[in-house]
């Protein structure tokens, strides 16, 4: 006899927003399939949890978190007369939860170290390509809307937008688990504000003082999180625990590793020129390997490398495993030349390496960050009189000329002993 088919329609107890419900069989085959279920070994915040240590939260979480929003803000639009499918909240649902599938291990920090080239939105395309075909095509309006190929705008201004689902829920998600209470918005209160009007995506006028509240919210997570001084630095030391690993494994060393992270270090795609949206071996290899990386690879190798017998490795791989971080100094200018090099020789002399390699040790650079930018894509209230204006124009409380201008700071990073 046939076995029956388990029931699909499941529900998940979220710590953030509750009870979060399965409304189709596919985005349960999808949630299922390994290709998602990775992103629960992708921490969300990077490395943050060494400055917030309950932000081990993951990219499993955050896009299911995401998609519940979306299901929230399809019944609202819905509410107000404007005519969504099954078919196409079913295909925004899962562009919103496959958003975030091309994220490589710890999220943004090694996209420059381990796929130079090509943008974790550009991998997620790649992986929602694989997963439509290997679904019979049931993808393709999900991947329609996720592209903005599709004819109804304001379902891709809810998956990538000023006020999207994505941003909604992150806010409130990295609030929750680093205790960074700046951050923690009303996400359910902007979504019934929203309205489609003209096919776009809008804010009723009575919504506007929880948008000025998420555009706050979002500059102060800025700096006191995802830029926080010693998040930074930590970032930075993993970047350089790889990029020294990488130059090692291309000049013939034999390193530790899995057979996933062994791909990427040993550089055997040139991934500025190869297509990656065609049908060719490489990709196949690529995607391969790169569905099967995730946090747990870096870890375990950056542990043993701790006790490998190159120097500047070791170095780098103990004081990651060990949280001994650089100390990291901002600045309003770039940091002279000569403090740079000071650090650089006193570097060489300590660490007993050439100082054409002490870059390893003493880095610099900036980071720029706004609130918000209207020529991206305006957040457009819309006030009972039928008048549409511009988020900048209509808030009587807020300067936004001030929270969209870009803010750039310069930094200096280098090791605490050498201070």
């Amino acid at each position: 006899m046939k076995r029956p088919d388990f029931n699909k329609r499941k529900i998940i107890n979220d710590p953030v927003h509750g009870f979060i419900g399965i409304s189709s069989d596919l985005i349960f085959d999808l949630i299922s399939h390994s290709y998602f279920q990775r992103l629960r070994r992708i921490r969300q915040l990077g490395m943050t949890n060494l400055v917030y240590p309950g932000a081990t939260h993951t990219r499993f979480q955050h896009a299911l978190g995401a998609m519940h929003l979306m299901e929230m803000a399809i019944g609202v639009i819905r509410s107000k007369n404007h005519q969504v499918s099954f078919h196409e909240e079913e295909a925004a649902l899962i562009a919103i939860l496959l958003h975030d599938i091309g994220h490589g291990p710890f999220s943004h920090t090694l996209e420059p170290s381990l796929l130079p080239a090509i943008p974790h939105e550009d991998m997620s395309v790649l992986l929602m390509n694989e997963l439509n075909g290997q679904f019979g095509g049931k993808l393709s309006l999900a991947m329609d809307i996720f592209s903005d190929r599709y004819h109804k705008r304001f379902l891709h201004q809810l998956v990538t937008g000023q006020l999207d689902m994505d941003r909604l829920d992150y806010l409130k998600r990295d609030s929750f688990y680093t205790g960074v209470t700046e951050g923690v918005i009303g996400s359910d209160r902007i979504i019934k504000m929203l309205n489609v009007y003209e096919d776009q995506l809008v804010v009723e006028g009575k919504g506007i003082y929880s948008i000025e509240k998420f555009l706050i919210a979002r500059r102060l997570m800025y700096w006191q999180v995802y830029f926080h001084k010693t998040v930074l630095a930590a970032e930075i030391l993993l970047t350089m625990v790889l990029k020294r690993a990488r130059e090692l494994v291309v000049n013939g060393e034999k390193l530790f590793s899995s057979p996933y992270l062994k791909f990427f270090l040993e550089d055997n795609i040139n991934f500025s020129s190869v297509n990656i949206f065609s049908d060719s071996p490489a990709v196949k290899q690529l995607i391969n390997n790169f569905v099967n990386l995730d946090d747990d690879d870096i870890m375990s190798a950056a542990k043993v490398w701790s006790g490998h017998p190159d120097r500047i490795l070791s170095l780098l791989s103990g004081w990651f495993t060990g949280r001994s971080l650089y100390r990291l100094e901002f600045n309003e200018t770039d940091f002279s030349q000569n403090t740079i090099t000071e650090l650089r020789q006193a570097a060489a002399s300590q660490y007993d390496v050439p100082f054409d390699e002490t870059g390893y040790f003493v880095y610099s650079g900036n980071i720029s960050n706004y609130a918000y930018r209207a020529e991206d894509e305006k957040i457009r209230i819309l006030f009972n009189t039928g008048v549409l204006a511009d988020i900048s124009v209509a808030s009587d409380m807020l300067n936004v000329s001030v929270l969209s201008k870009t803010v750039k700071k310069y930094f200096l990073c280098y090791p605490k002993d050498l201070g």
